[in-house]
């Protein structure tokens, strides 16, 4: 069979299980009392959402992995990999583990958050030593398999960074994944942008030939929308950090792979305006002594703020993401 065949499988592979698990793992969750803890800060009406499931990222967590488990050995055993195919294997199966790794972090965040009742989880000290482990761990993986120190750039080609490539790329994948996780707050956004973002990300692995990574890819964009089955407004469970950080993993571990992690700017553009906005408003905070630049971070509560819906929010975000890798398609096309 075709890598397109293998792609489709993947999908619905990892929709079906994600969506069904839902019957399952919400009144499960419902059960265990493992209920969102809303901040006092946030927006008051989502006080309304207090006690909502969380922690429902396990659903598409499962069915990616579900779906990769199956589909990527497989179309290795048809096509018979050779030694360009085995890294794409490396990459794939490493970079699941990398978000696996994440969703790990995650889980331990929200079940502070959930069962110690310490609403802000781990602290940011431990959040960023474990992510840089884990950023650390999928890069050797990398290294050793024979990837490259280097990525390629639309309009300028392959660029080779040397040493400097793995600390810049550790770097990235930990203010990437944390990027990823603001953009989760309100109801299917995260699971919306990532479904795109994704989307791209398996486009450019079908024009890299990279099958296994086009699996992985695939895998995501299923798990997102099977998830949004019941994480669409109004939301019957939340990813909670296990999902979201799990979300940044994934997405890091395509860009990293196709070593074009310079995608992550178009295609991830929305996650850089959600971290961004949180950086530029606790800088203006402090320098100005309480003034704030927008009326609250990140960037999708000050939507909420201005007046904004959360299905408008969701609509218009995704948008801006499709637009993002339109032009991220455009700049490979024309640049390489």
């Amino acid at each position: 069979m075709s890598g397109m065949v293998w792609t489709l499988i993947a999908a619905a592979l990892s929709f079906g299980v994600t969506a069904l698990l839902g019957k399952w793992m919400i009144p499960f969750l419902h059960k265990i009392h493992f209920g969102q803890m809303i901040r006092e800060v946030g927006p008051k009406w989502h006080l309304k959402k207090q006690g909502t499931p969380t922690m429902g990222g396990f659903m598409f967590i499962i069915g990616i992995f579900f779906a990769i488990l199956i589909c990527i050995p497989l179309s290795s055993a048809v096509s018979h990999t050779g030694p360009g195919t085995t890294l794409s294997v490396v990459k794939a199966f490493g970079g699941a583990l990398l978000a696996l790794a994440y969703g790990a972090i995650g889980f331990f965040d929200d079940y502070i958050k959930v069962i110690k009742k310490r609403n802000l989880g781990l602290t940011v000290v431990q959040k960023l030593v474990l992510q840089f482990i884990a950023a650390g761990a999928y890069l050797a993986s990398i290294a050793f398999a024979g990837g490259s120190d280097g990525t390629y750039i639309p309009f300028v080609g392959y660029v080779s960074l040397g040493w400097t490539y793995w600390v810049l790329a550790a770097l990235v994948i930990v203010g990437m994944v944390n990027a990823v996780n603001f953009t989760d707050g309100i109801d299917g956004l995260n699971a919306s942008v990532t479904f795109f973002a994704g989307a791209f990300l398996l486009i450019f692995c079908g024009l890299r030939n990279m099958e296994s990574l086009g699996i992985f890819a695939a895998a995501l964009c299923g798990g997102c929308m099977g998830f949004l089955v019941w994480n669409f407004n109004p939301a019957k469970v939340f990813m909670g950090d296990t999902g979201s950080l799990f979300l940044g993993g994934a997405v890091c571990a395509l860009a990293f792979g196709l070593e074009m992690p310079i995608l992550l700017l178009p295609v991830g553009i929305i996650y850089i305006c959600e971290i961004l906005s949180v950086v530029l408003q606790v800088t203006y905070f402090k320098l100005t002594h309480g003034k704030r630049i927008f009326k609250m971070s990140p960037l999708h509560h000050h939507f909420e703020m201005c007046g904004w819906g959360e299905v408008k929010i969701f609509f218009i975000f995704s948008i801006v993401t499709i637009l993002g890798g339109i032009l991220a398609r455009l700049a490979v096309l024309y640049g390489l």
